[in-house]
């Protein structure tokens, strides 16, 4: 018997994730030493009651988690009634393409068969897209190259959200796990540090997402910038 949808890409993502081995949640590598402790944090974000409110009244919708498999993102997205696909991009981006602090992201083949295995859907197909931090893992290349699949996966009108450390002149930012907790609250998990690879200010993320509709910044007491991008 074939397995339902969600529990499908649910197992998908432990399968990915259980190949890095230890304890690492899944989608994320522990970037620090012993001396660099996880730290659980609790807080509100008003992007994600946003996201949320902007599908509400609707079910059967299809949603993609670029944070790895997680048992909450599954059990509150599906209770919502919509559908769920979940990647570990960050593993995906650590087998392609090296964990090291130095990475080339600038192979064309590299990057091709990168997005063939994180983002390997048909055109239209997502009418929400979950990008957490994602976006800071990536150089000038590979991330022009993801934004650029994203917005053809996505179907017009939906909405993607992410976050971007607000201090953009920063050596080393933290490693985050994204949990929904309820319609506007997040668990944030931080595993160590890692180079920055690349940073924006606001005038960054609007060229960025230029080929979008609107972006929109959203203002918090950390350091984390709420972004929600309209396709």
């Amino acid at each position: 018997m074939p397995l339902p949808g969600p529990l499908k890409n649910f197992l998908r993502g432990q399968l990915r994730s259980s190949a890095s081995g230890g304890g690492s949640p899944p989608g994320r590598f522990r970037h620090g030493g012993p001396d660099e402790p996880e730290v659980v944090t609790t807080r509100r974000s008003r992007a994600l009651e946003e996201f949320f409110l902007d599908i509400r009244g609707q079910s059967g919708l299809t949603i993609l988690d670029l944070g790895g498999a997680s048992q909450e993102n599954v059990n509150f997205i599906t209770n919502l009634g919509h559908r769920l696909y979940s990647e570990n991009f960050l593993q995906i981006l650590h087998e392609t393409f090296g964990a090291g602090g130095t990475v080339d992201h600038s192979n064309p083949g590299r990057i091709d068969f990168f997005l063939r295995q994180a983002l390997d859907y048909p055109d239209d197909h997502f009418d929400g897209v979950l990008l957490w931090d994602s976006l800071e893992y990536l150089a000038p290349a590979l991330l022009h190259a993801v934004v650029a699949r994203v917005h053809k996966i996505a179907r017009q009108k939906s909405q993607m959200l992410a976050f971007f450390e607000s201090d953009d002149k920063l050596e080393r930012v933290p490693c985050y796990t994204f949990r929904i907790l309820e319609l506007s609250s997040l668990q944030l998990t931080q595993h160590g540090t890692r180079p920055a690879v690349q940073l924006f200010n606001n005038r960054g993320l609007e060229k960025l997402f230029a080929d979008f509709q609107s972006v929109k910044f959203f203002l918090t007491r950390e350091r984390l910038r709420e972004v929600l991008v309209r396709v």
